[in-house]
């Protein structure tokens, strides 16, 4: 049975949507989507079908996808510097894991759309006073006020112009010279020479110092290939009367005239909150020719997780899925390997990928945090389980900043608890910094070249 048909950009109302938003006035709510669906897309069609080819390989072992952005995106922060020291970083990663794994790596931002997050409860209590959640920029404020909780439609509107300009100002930078092969290196080098654990990082540094010369001696590479990059973006497609407004139907001649995809963002997906077989994103996300992912924690069910995988992608098409793992460092050995096992048995196509931050978070005091030794335990085990179970390692998916935050302990600047008060800035979820990033990327690169 073909499951896409009957399907329309809005038949997921029709089934329960969890994580939806009541917003007060209805009117405005309508009006504003009605606004949206009039709008240019984000993102084009052929764009987010380049990046299914790509993830595709990647399923094969061909190259290796890296995740990676802010937890909630603020529209504050959508300025020249908050996007290009986030991009900064992600490409200074990606040169490390390339040159390491000798493979290409897939770079993908969790940015220009990552506005909205699920929440464990609609109400929250404040200094003695209940409020609405925080649900995102994209909904409400944060701040502990009534009004800046209070659900308001014009968001949806400032959301879609301020992923326009992040778009916008990302396609700049990654195609105008800021992303060169040689610039990027130049950075590396900066942050080994200063970082404590700079010895340790040298060797690789050396090497690649060594590829770049005997590229530039012999003219070997494409011009473009050492100048710009492909960079595409993601976010957790929650709010569904957002995501289908843009969705949009391929108008160009050829074999996938009149496809649906949504054009809020190359690659979507959907958590564990959300990722009910019947539910409305599971409905909505079966109709979109967008790469997907599916996070898992340790509470799944691994029969459901099949059915969805089969509602999501009936032809087993290559590209299509991505399952990105969050069990925490103290339970990924325990369940990780039943899934690789099962999912591997049914013969599905998928993309493994790994999570480490949400299944790692604690708190201490007033603030939410992660370790650096968790997350990097996480990753190691990931990498040796999908080995021994002869499956893939694809792909890391991290919440990260390019700004000197002190919002994770551990790491080579050895943050430590009562630090964190330091430069917490998060409006949700801890991220790792600069260079807890970077210290990371180099540490992957060992496990990469083993």
């Amino acid at each position: 049975m073909d499951l896409k048909t009957h399907w329309q950009k809005d038949s997921w109302q029709n089934s329960p949507a969890a994580q939806q938003v009541a917003w007060p006035d209805q009117e405005l709510y309508q009006g504003t989507l009605g606004q949206i669906v009039k709008l240019p897309p984000l993102v084009f069609a052929g764009e987010i079908r380049r990046l299914k080819k790509e993830i595709a390989k990647a399923q094969e072992g061909q190259s290796f996808v890296l995740q990676g952005g802010d937890c909630a995106e603020e529209f504050a922060r959508c300025t020249a510097k908050d996007i290009r020291e986030t991009l900064k970083v992600i490409l200074q990663m990606a040169a490390v894991l390339s040159f390491a794994g000798e493979k290409p790596i897939i770079k993908i931002g969790r940015i220009a759309g990552q506005y909205a997050k699920p929440r464990s409860s609609p109400t929250e209590m404040i200094e003695g006073k209940e409020y609405p959640s925080y649900r995102g920029d994209i909904v409400n404020g944060p701040e502990a006020t009534d009004e800046a909780r209070r659900p308001d439609a014009n968001r949806l509107l400032q959301a879609y112009f301020h992923a326009a300009t992040t778009l916008n100002i990302l396609r700049g930078f990654t195609k105008g010279g800021f992303a060169s092969l040689e610039r990027v290196h130049a950075w590396n080098n900066e942050f080994v020479s200063q970082s404590k654990e700079g010895k340790s990082y040298e060797k690789l540094a050396q090497e690649i110092d060594k590829a770049l010369a005997f590229i530039k001696v012999i003219g070997l590479g494409d011009e473009r290939a050492l100048q710009e990059v492909d960079f595409y973006t993601s976010h957790e497609a929650l709010l569904l009367g957002y995501e289908s407004a843009l969705t949009r139907q391929d108008s160009q001649a050829g074999e996938f005239f009149g496809h649906w995809y949504d054009c809020s963002a190359h690659m979507l997906w959907i958590g564990d909150r959300t990722r009910q077989l019947d539910g409305g994103h599971v409905e909505f996300l079966r109709g979109v020719g967008n790469p997907i992912g599916m996070k898992i924690g340790p509470k799944h069910d691994l029969d459901e997780i099949k059915r969805i995988i089969e509602r999501l992608n009936p032809t087993n098409e290559p590209g299509r899925m991505t399952l990105i793992t969050r069990f925490g460092s103290q339970k990924i050995k325990d369940q990780l390997p039943n899934v690789l096992r099962e999912i591997k048995r049914e013969g599905f196509k998928v993309l493994w990928s790994c999570d480490p931050m949400h299944g790692n978070t604690f708190v201490s005091g007033k603030f939410k945090t992660r370790n650096f030794v968790d997350i990097l335990s996480e990753i190691g085990s990931f990498f040796l389980i999908n080995r021994a179970e002869g499956t893939v390692p694809g792909g890391i998916h991290f919440e990260l900043t390019g700004e000197a935050v002190t919002e994770c302990i551990g790491g080579a600047d050895r943050i430590e608890e009562h630090q964190l008060a330091l430069n917490y800035a998060t409006s949700c979820d801890p991220r790792l910094n600069g260079q807890q990033s970077l210290d990371i990327a180099f540490m992957i690169a060992h496990l990469l070249k083993h």
